[in-house]
């Protein structure tokens, strides 16, 4: 064997890589993919963790990474004193876990404990000194059958060793990483990560000589090495997967980047295997030998949580020691086992259940149930949002002021594309994250013969090109602040100074870059395409497949003589997280392709021939499909291409376009109410506007910040009420659902994504320091990936603080589980649960709650198995 690293006799593993690549598979539960900067995607932060209930999955990863994942009591508290949780609920949901968790026979001793640690926040001061002696005492004597998944890494036992370990991984992902920001590309970055390190390592002046002979004879492959790595580091096979587990915990930013750039090279699991062979390696050079002599420690903290628990024994339960002493052993160990369970999980989970439960009964209420009179038909305009929560204020407002109906549908409008802007060299996938794009969509100059663009394009793109190299080479970037200095100050200074004005004015500028008209090349292309990787272009039949589909799933089978299909996106100035507040669904992509070749695709009276014979969907020959975009932060609604309109359909967008500008104001005057330190404002949309052109507005929106629940159903049954931006609004009607097919679309689609972007605000909130991003003012953007606080640590993964807190203790976002609610029969929804077992795991498992309305009968219900109401009518309970 290898004379620096001499294996011992009766080592436990193996070099056997497939072996390890099991080990890493099964420890990657704790991990999750991280979209890039430019390409967003609000992710759900524990996708393979769904397995386990939601608090089970909460414990693990509280162990793990040393956090608490519900909701502090200073957040309940809160909620509390503003009325959004009602303490009946609260006393409901203790009565049934006493009932179902506490025998009869301790009821009267344990009752008045765990209603007192509801509203207890602990501290090693409240312990008294006996009491950890006792639970000294209780440990060493084998009492405590608690367990714990937090493993003692080796790098873990030196405080320096811990830091030079993340500082040495974090700067070799950094190079393997990078997307172009670097003046020198990292060599041999093609043979992949592991082989890339290997190769260089020994060279690596950071590295003391010893340390470097460590690692000069170390296997050339990522499995072995992470093989070796564990046994000289003397792991057992059983604490295998825990230990990889615990290393992947430690740059959960980092190793969800590394996951996202395997998936798009097809290698997920490889590129993980040689992060953790990187870094297991790393570890073993580092680490003293006399470190690794015994075996792996879990750290499970057992003393402190049973001297928790005896404290609130003897606090109040009159638990003394000699009292303690003569019970049975049995007993001990069942009460300690009861109370840190419910110290460490129940009762927070209790609260949040009450939560959910007050906000739920609010939602109940607010529904309705009777039909309005007033046909489909009687709309002179229809438009299609995104069911984004952005876009229920604005839907809301605009019917008042005239018969418009309006629509909520997913906002890639049905379609798998990818779109390729003018002569652009990359094509971004424009569907959600969960959606494959089957064909790409391309733009195309109206006239071929225009050189105007192209000559405009290619000299800001020089431009930009000079600036970066010079700003890379070693003596050209010593004058570089001297020439730009000047330039780039005038510009900060004006936008400073006058942020509308100047803001408006680059705006008008950049968009006189671009043609005036292009169009789309959305038929599919016979011939091959070097440059794609999919087919360009659809076929008709497909365009009927995509458009059908969707009208049929939100009702829409009768028509006005104006469609407005609406895509949506924000506007923001230097804004790391510009992606997340446009579409955190789709990768960042703005919905203003979406909706253009949506429209595109219903104005073509071949496409709607085949809608009409093969998916029952006639759109009458006056009818005209227009596509818009909603810009969140300012409310607009903007005219993205306008076909020829005439007579209905002209009066209709006139008739449009005034109460556009109405809803546009009230929306605006709702959101500025909404956000801190805005005063009462003469000009709301001015306001909303200089918010958005502003450089140094850290907050220009409140994005999806607030949402909790997911409605199905027909417009009808949530009309006229104010959702207060707090709810996805998904239009279904379920007689035109026979076999169930289109609720379970909406349920693998929409809903699936709105659980990741639910999850995403939850994690960010409850714990901002491990799933957030932190304050957007001390953020640093690396390598073009993602965002880090300062200048080092893990690439943080979540939302930064002011997109969930209007301040620093004051939250704005509240951390409740989506709650989707469907408007069909109960039959209905027992098939989707029966067919679709995902969704029935999830529901199950509490990664969201469900509830129902049956149209036949006013009926609500939960299917968590606990009965909401009887009956409600109309406006209330």
């Amino acid at each position: 064997m290898r004379p620096n690293h001499a294996v011992k006799q009766d080592a436990i593993l193996t070099q056997d890589s497939n072996r390890v690549i099991d080990w890493v598979r099964q420890a990657m539960d704790v991990t999750a993919p991280q979209w890039p900067l430019s390409v967003f995607v609000a992710r759900h932060p524990w996708p393979h963790l769904e397995r386990l209930a939601f608090a089970d999955a909460l414990t693990l990863l509280a162990d793990i990474q040393d956090v608490h994942l519900f909701p502090s009591l200073s957040v309940i508290r809160s909620a509390v004193d503003h009325g959004d949780i009602a303490l009946h609920r609260l006393e409901q949901r203790l009565c049934a876990w006493l009932d179902e968790h506490v025998a009869a026979s301790l009821q009267s001793r344990l009752q008045p404990v765990f209603r007192a640690l509801m509203w207890e926040d602990e501290r090693d001061s409240d312990v008294p000194e006996y009491v950890w002696a006792l639970a000294n005492e209780v440990v060493a004597g084998g009492e405590a059958p608690l367990h714990s998944y937090r493993v003692s890494l080796r790098s873990d036992t030196n405080e320096y060793t811990r830091a030079r370990l993340a500082q040495q991984t974090i700067k070799w992902c950094k190079l393997y990483l990078d997307t172009g920001q670097a003046g020198w590309a990292l060599p041999g970055r093609q043979e992949g990560f592991y082989r890339a390190w290997r190769h260089l390592i020994v060279r690596d002046p950071a590295l003391t000589r010893a340390e470097k002979r460590r690692l000069a004879d170390w296997p050339r492959d990522a499995g072995e090495a992470t093989a070796l790595a564990l046994q000289m580091l003397n792991v057992p096979e059983h604490e295998a997967v825990g230990y990889l587990r615990a290393h992947l915990a430690a740059l959960p930013g980092w190793v969800g980047m590394l996951c996202w750039q395997g998936r798009e090279e097809g290698r997920e699991i490889d590129l993980v295997v040689d992060y953790v062979a990187v870094r297991l390696s790393l570890e073993w050079a580092f680490c003293e030998f006399r470190d690794c002599e015994t075996s792996v420690q879990v750290d499970d903290g057992v003393t402190k949580r049973v001297a928790y628990s005896l404290a609130a024994l003897h606090r109040h339960g009159g638990m003394t020691r000699s009292i303690w002493r003569n019970l049975p052993l049995s007993v001990r160990k069942d009460l300690l086992v009861i109370v840190d369970r419910f110290r460490r999980l129940d009762r927070w989970q209790l609260w949040l259940e009450a939560w959910e439960d007050t906000q739920a009964e609010r939602i109940v209420g607010a529904c309705q149930t009777q039909i309005p009179a007033a046909a489909k038909a009687d709309a002179v305009a229809q438009l299609l949002f995104c069911i984004d929560v952005r876009s229920e204020p604005f839907r809301r407002n605009l019917e008042t002021f005239g018969a418009f109906a309006t629509y909520g549908c997913a906002g890639f409008f049905n379609l798998p594309i990818k779109t390729r802007s003018l002569d652009g060299s990359y094509a971004h996938p424009s569907c959600p994250a969960i959606v494959t794009p089957v064909v790409e969509v391309r733009e195309r100059l109206m006239d071929d013969s225009d050189s105007t663009y192209r000559q405009n394009r290619n000299g800001v793109r020089f431009i930009g090109d000079v600036f970066k190299k010079v700003k890379q080479h070693v003596l050209a970037s010593l004058a570089l602040p001297e020439l730009s200095g000047p330039w780039l100050g005038l510009y900060t200074f004006v936008r400073t100074l006058a942020p509308s004005a100047s803001g408006g004015l680059f705006k008008r500028w950049a968009s006189k870059q671009f043609p005036d008209r292009t169009t789309l090349v959305m038929e599919r292309v016979q011939d091959g395409d070097e440059v794609a990787d999919i087919p360009v272009g659809l076929t008709v039949t497909q365009m009927a497949e995509i458009a059908g589909g969707l009208l049929r799933s939100i009702g829409l089978t009768e028509f006005a003589p104006l469609v407005v299909v609406c895509g949506h996106e924000s506007s923001s100035a230097n804004n790391a997280h510009a992606a997340a507040l446009d579409c955190g669904a789709c990768g960042g992509a703005a919905g203003r392709w979406n909706a253009r070749v949506f429209a595109a695709i219903c104005n073509r009276r071949d496409v709607r021939n085949v809608m009409a014979t093969r998916f029952g969907v006639s759109i009458p020959e006056d009818t005209v499909f227009v596509a818009a975009e909603h810009v969140t932060t300012t409310d607009e609604l903007v005219c993205i291409e306008m076909p020829e309109l005439k007579g209905a359909a002209k009066e209709a967008w006139g008739l449009l376009q005034t109460a556009a500008k109405r809803a546009q104001w009230m929306t605006a005057a709702e959101r500025m109410r909404l956000l801190p330190g805005v005063e009462r404002v003469r000009n709301p949309v001015h306001s909303a506007i200089r918010r958005a052109r502003d450089w140094s507005e850290v907050r220009p929106e409140w994005g999806l910040a607030g949402n909790r629940a997911f409605i199905i159903g027909r417009r009808a049954l949530t009309q006229g009420w104010s959702w207060k931006g707090e709810v996805f609004l998904h239009s279904y009607d379920w007689q035109s659902d026979r076999d169930g097919s289109l609720l379970a679309s909406i349920i693998a689609g929409p809903v699936t994504v709105a659980q990741w972007i639910n999850l995403q605000y939850y994690a960010s909130t409850v714990a901002p320091d491990v799933y957030g991003s932190g304050s957007k003012t001390t953020q640093t953007v690396t390598s073009g990936l993602g965002v880090m606080q300062g200048n080092g640590g893990d690439l943080l993964a979540g939302l930064p603080w002011q997109s969930v807190a209007s301040g620093d203790r004051a939250l704005f976002h509240a951390p409740l589980r989506l709650w989707v609610v469907i408007e069909a029969p109960d039959t209905a929804v027992e098939q989707l649960l029966a067919t679709d077992r995902a969704f029935h795991r999830k529901v199950a498992g509490g990664w969201l709650r469900l509830g129902s309305i049956d149209p036949l009968t006013g009926c609500w219900r939960d299917w968590s198995g606990r009965p909401m109401c009887e009956h409600v009518e109309a406006r209330g309970l």
